[in-house]
């Protein structure tokens, strides 16, 4: 070979080669943009509940923003509808995300959410979400191709069958809670969701990038609004945190306990039993769960279908030593928190030093994507 062909092969290969460890340039195939989360990288991580798998993509949006601004748009569902040719009742979203380092905003999106008839519902219940959007901190909003990116993924092992019926929600599958939430921490990916195993509650770990082989775990807490041990119903909203110097997962539960879970017991094919920590009230589900910093101190804020914002301080969770395993009378118990005033507020994001980004259903019955200050939340 001829040496300017051979420095232009070599040209040409630089250009296609991915940036990250174990990435290719190409079309993920996603079948449902079900969850979103970002690394301090800005690297995304799609978790796919119907192909049964977790993608990381780089988007290319490393471009820092030292913005403290924050954010309102009044009639965020109108705003996209008029760029996807539908009505504003049908847009759906699922899942929000901010990249630290950009802090654009990315929302997952589909045209399903006339099809609303339970409270008890998810986006993901109804639809599969399709489109991914980009909402800079100045509100210009513009979709995400998802052709010829940066990727990598890892499938999780024994996900629950798409053909399985959800036990009381009529006309949906379980399917779509193979993947509830992700969480990234120290190298690991954290994945919560269903799996065909017997104790259906499940929590997957992969190291990242992705190199080995996904290890996978069924989870048992006792429910004290129930007045049981649980094993089928998946973590809803979950955070990796350190809490006595321990790595632990703080998981939230449909109807509304806080459960801790010992990250050190996730050893591939074990049964973890988590420990109640508190309920925090019947006939809800958690929307979204995360950390934030205010004055140098971190606070756990918690969205609800049901339920104010909750907040609360890791330290009395960390300090809290009993554990719920008796029935609870008046569905409170255990750690303290601090409900703040949020009617309609859906998802959650870290947005900048000052606000958290956040998604509200208004009283007028627009979906709106505002700024939470977080002074307000917690002086």
């Amino acid at each position: 070979m001829r040496p300017i062909l051979t420095l232009l092969l070599i040209f040409t290969i630089s250009l296609v080669s991915a940036k990250e460890p174990g990435m290719k340039i190409g079309t993920p195939d996603i079948i449902s943009l079900s969850v979103l989360e970002f690394n301090s990288d800005g690297i995304l991580f799609i978790g796919d509940s119907k192909g049964g798998a977790i993608y990381a993509v780089d988007l290319n949006d490393n471009e820092a923003s030292s913005n403290e601004e924050g954010l309102v748009i009044p009639d965020l569902e109108d705003k996209i509808s008029a760029m996807l040719g539908t009505t504003a009742e049908n847009v759906m979203i699922h899942d929000l995300a901010v990249n630290p380092i950009s802090q654009n905003a990315y929302v997952s999106v589909s045209r399903g959410r006339a099809k609303w008839a339970s409270r008890w519902e998810t986006p993901n219940d109804l639809e599969d979400a399709s489109v991914l959007l980009r909402i800079s901190p100045s509100g210009d909003i513009s979709e995400v191709s998802l052709e010829n990116v940066e990727f990598s993924s890892v499938q999780i092992p024994n996900p629950v069958d798409p053909g399985v019926d959800h036990e009381w929600i009529k006309g949906a599958k379980l399917r779509a809670n193979a993947i509830t939430d992700i969480g990234f921490d120290g190298g690991t990916v954290y994945v919560s969701g269903l799996s065909n195993e017997e104790f259906r509650a499940s929590m997957w770990t992969a190291s990242y990038p992705f190199t080995d082989d996904v290890k996978a775990n069924t989870l048992e807490i006792y429910h004290g609004a129930h007045g049981e041990w649980e094993t089928a119903s998946p973590v809803r909203a979950f955070l990796p945190y350190e809490l006595n110097n321990q790595k632990q997962l703080l998981a939230a539960y449909l109807c509304t306990p806080l459960v801790t879970i010992d990250a050190s017991n996730l050893v591939d094919g074990k049964h973890v039993k988590g420990r109640t920590v508190a309920e925090f009230g019947s006939g809800n589900f958690p929307i979204d769960m995360i950390k934030y910093q205010n004055n140098g101190k971190d606070y756990i804020l918690m969205s609800n279908s049901a339920l104010p914002l909750l907040l609360f301080d890791p330290e009395d969770v960390a300090n809290y030593e009993g554990e719920i395993t008796e029935k609870v009378e008046g569905y409170l118990a255990g750690v303290k928190y601090t409900p703040r005033s949020g009617s309609g507020i859906q998802q959650l994001a870290d947005f900048n030093a000052k606000y958290i980004l956040a998604t509200q259903r208004l009283p007028n019955g627009k979906l709106a994507l505002i700024s939470l200050p977080k002074s307000w939340l917690y002086p």
